[in-house]
């Protein structure tokens, strides 16, 4: 039996009631303090579990700069024990029984779980007893995993600082998930934004991270995907990291689950066929442990619904040889309509035995529901929700700011717990459970919001993140509690709701931030979760400020341009270009942004620029490289100036600048629509919205073109709104006058690629037939018949060609002008 004389820790266990006989302990009166703590475990315990009892003793200490006792073996009696000493006890459910003091047994028979919750698969129980004055801690797991899942619970809910742990209430806890599948993927890769740069240690400590809130698993991208086959970050080859993840979560009793996308030209050549199937079996032979298998049909990938599934039905025969207990699914990604119809025949008509389950991720035509209601109900589903885009995304943010879109980017450090949480919800009914697609740490809050949700989509994702501050920050940051942190992750998501230059939360979340840093350790402010909420906080009031600067130059210069009849046109392009020049805005902040930026990559290799740590593109993350992009105007002002000065006549050169001043009204009456830029498109009919449509199938998108104002294109030609596949972009005007007639005028813009377009008014009148954009941007201009708005209202639809699959982008349309004709 210890004796309890070796000092550990000191642990002081808030709780407010009585010290009574032996029992399960509710309140306690006064804090119990123990100077030691005993964790007992089997001695017989299999390999995750010592791995969970590691990760518990390990990270406490690395909280707490103090070590706790670790006894094998069931302890006989509390007997010389004295009252300040703390009990852990960590074992299986049926197993607690005999590591427990004969005192605690009956206690411990009345508070166990039911027969019927032990049977759930990775539930856990906690308990928390007194016997005299002492008080236990029971951690008991139905399975290995359950007792993983009950040492994260416990290091949760702990408050862990220097040289102290604090329990807040006495722990009772029956918890078992809800869904058995709850993953996210790692992609070791070229085109990660941080994984490419991490150590087989550092992907440890992620997978423990991750473990302590519930993953199930982590899926790992396959060496060979859509990318080089190397980078210049890559601290090992990718096939040695690959599988040194596997093993890794075989060592704590995850899944490891393989990302395999079928990259050769054709599949229908059985040469092709045969040299896949030998790369694929050298690497699922090479990997420890695969549990599951993820073929995609596209992004990435190409291959035709039949040569596909032949294909995978031969991969689970190789891959059952070495990992016999692997499921195999498949996703329909990137199919057109008639691929989709194929596919949907295929299972129904052949209902593949080899086929576990389809998973539903980005680039789906039919939508989550359509796909449930078509696939044989014998397959699972599964959810693979992009959790890391805010734009050109399965879930773009609604009615984000364009000059976030411009200048943050797709890939920013994005935590959207409101958002998150609703689309979660929204979808839950359908699958069993989730694997998340990610580029890297971008997206970390989101990750573990997917993994509680995951567990209970009941959970409150400001608990979740309150758990979130408690377990990476410690309990208090200085003299405040780091719920406070909480909060400011909460409100960075608020920040990107609505305009940005009168946006309220983006300052107070910046100045919450700054407040707790000044007050922070060393340790805190070097977490790089820390330095990443301030690095969002710091990017958006710069680029706010900024905004109001540059705003206030552009309306300057348009002032000065206005005088030109009365100036000259060169004096007032002179007095413009001056205006236009004005100091930026506060440099402190962009030299705090530079640091950070720093921060991040020597604390987790977050790479926020291509040039300075070495990130694969401006999109893949690297927003850093995108912060003194102009907000306003000025490029394409001054080049439009330099080509007005090349007029030969004062007249000419007048009439150039009018256009300038009067772009949104070039005439009396002139209705303006800047599609993309919420707030100025009243006209955009924009359909069911965020919340009844997550990932606005049937919902104006407000969108930004792959250029930037550096290119010389105006805000109004970058910024678009679009629609999705089949759905119409449509715009409604009233209150038009029924006795004028209009002419449209159109800038058609986007993305570089482009699809045909037909305009269609009131539902019958082709303004033009289907035609692709001629360059980019492109403005033109339609004459109205006078019976279009004969009835002083004017439907407008831009359609698109049917069926088309990928991402369904391409109906485009960045302005509109609806010019009454003298």
């Amino acid at each position: 039996m210890p004796t309890f004389l070796k000092k550990c820790s000191w642990i002081a266990i808030c709780l407010t009631g009585l010290p009574m006989p032996s029992g399960a302990l509710s309140t306690l009166r006064r804090p119990f303090r123990s100077k030691q703590t005993l964790v007992v475990v089997r001695s017989d315990a299999n390999a995750p579990e010592r791995a969970a009892v590691d990760l518990l003793l390990e990270e406490e200490k690395a909280r707490t700069g103090q070590s706790w006792t670790l006894h094998r073996g069931g302890i006989a009696s509390l007997s010389g024990a004295s009252e300040d000493r703390l009990l852990l006890v960590i074992a299986e459910v049926s197993q607690v029984d005999q590591l427990l003091p004969v005192t605690l047994r009956d206690a411990w028979a009345r508070e166990s779980p039911s027969p019927a919750f032990r049977t759930r698969t990775e539930g856990f129980t906690v308990r928390t007893f007194r016997d005299g004055g002492r008080v236990v801690l029971i951690v008991a797991g139905n399975d290995s995993r359950g007792v993983l899942y009950g040492v994260g619970y416990l290091l949760r809910h702990m408050e862990l600082s220097e040289g102290r742990t604090v329990l807040a209430q006495p722990l009772s806890l029956t918890s078992a998930p809800e869904y058995p599948i709850r993953s996210h993927q790692i992609g070791y890769r070229y085109k990660n934004n941080t994984y490419d740069a991490w150590t087989l240690p550092m992907f440890e400590q992620h997978i423990r991270d991750l473990a302590v809130f519930g993953i199930s698993g982590l899926q790992v991208i396959a060496p060979v995907s859509d990318d080089r086959a190397t980078s210049p970050l890559y601290p090992a080859p990718a096939l040695e990291t690959v599988v040194g993840i596997s093993r890794l979560l075989d060592k704590y009793g995850l899944d490891c689950e393989l990302y395999y996308p079928e990259m050769r030209k054709d599949y229908t050549d059985p040469a092709l066929v045969e040299a896949e199937l030998k790369d694929f079996e050298s690497l699922v032979k090479a990997m420890p442990r695969i549990d599951a298998l993820y073929v995609p049909g596209g992004d990435p990938g190409h291959t035709a619904p039949g040569p596909l599934l032949n294909l995978v039905e031969r991969e689970s025969e190789v891959l059952h040889r070495y990992h016999p207990k692997a499921t195999i699914w498949i996703s329909a990604q990137g199919f057109d309509r008639s691929s989709f119809e194929e596919f949907y025949a295929l299972l129904k008509e052949g209902q593949p035995s080899w086929l576990t389950g389809v998973f539903f991720g980005p680039q789906s035509r039919d939508s989550f529901e359509t796909q449930r209601a078509k696939i044989p109900a014998r397959y699972r589903m599964l959810f693979y929700p992009d959790i890391g885009h805010t734009m050109h995304a399965q879930f773009p943010v609604p009615e984000w700011d364009p000059v976030f879109a411009l200048t943050e980017g797709r890939e920013p450090i994005d935590p959207r717990p409101v958002d998150e949480t609703k689309i979660y919800r929204h979808f839950a009914h359908l699958h069993t459970g989730f694997v998340t697609y990610s580029e890297g740490v971008n997206d970390d809050v989101n990750k573990f919001l997917w993994t509680r949700l995951g567990w209970s989509g009941h959970t409150d994702p400001h608990e979740t993140l309150e758990d979130y501050s408690r377990y990476f920050l410690g309990p208090r940051i200085g003299r405040d509690p780091s719920t406070r942190f909480a909060d400011a992750v909460f409100t960075l998501e608020q920040g990107w709701r609505g305009p940005l230059a009168t946006n309220r939360q983006i300052p107070r979340t910046l100045s919450l931030l700054q407040q707790l840093e000044s007050e922070a350790s060393p340790k805190q402010r070097n977490n790089w979760r820390f330095e990443s909420a301030l690095y969002r906080a710091t990017y958006d009031a710069l680029l706010q400020q900024r905004l109001l600067v540059e705003s206030q130059q552009e309306r300057s210069a348009i002032a000065m341009l206005s005088s030109a009849a009365e100036t000259g046109s060169t004096a007032a392009m002179d007095a413009a270009s001056a205006a236009l020049q004005s100091p930026p805005a506060d440099s402190e902040l962009r030299g705090q942004l530079e640091d950070l930026a720093n921060r991040l990559f020597a604390h987790a290799r977050l790479q926020l620029s291509v040039s300075k740590f070495g990130a694969s593109g401006v999109e893949r993350g690297a927003n850093l490289d995108h912060a003194d992009i102009p907000l306003n105007d000025r490029v394409w002002l001054e080049r439009r100036f330099a080509e007005i000065r090349r007029l030969s006549g004062e007249k000419q050169r007048l009439e150039a600048i009018a256009e300038i001043v009067n772009w949104e009204h070039p005439a009396n009456g002139a209705i303006y629509d800047d599609l993309g830029m919420p707030g100025k498109e009243p006209h955009l009919v924009r359909g069911q919205g965020f919340d009844a449509d997550p990932e606005m199938y049937e919902t104006a998108i407000d969108g930004i073109a792959d250029r930037t104002t550096e290119d010389g294109w105006r805000l109004s030609e970058l910024d678009y709104a679009e629609t999705l596949y089949e759905y119409p972009l449509e715009m409604r005007y009233t209150g038009l006058n029924p006795h004028k007639r209009y002419r449209l005028r159109i800038t058609y813009a986007g993305e570089d690629y482009t699809l045909p377009l037909k305009l269609v008014a009131n539902g019958t009148l082709v303004v033009h037939p289907a035609r692709l954009r001629k360059s980019n941007p492109e403005t033109v201009e339609f004459e109205l018949p006078s019976a279009a708005t004969l009835n002083g209202t004017l439907d407008l639809r831009w359609d698109r060609p049917d069926g088309v699959g990928g991402g369904g982008r391409g109906r485009q349309v960045a302005e509109v002008w609806l010019i009454p004709s003298r």
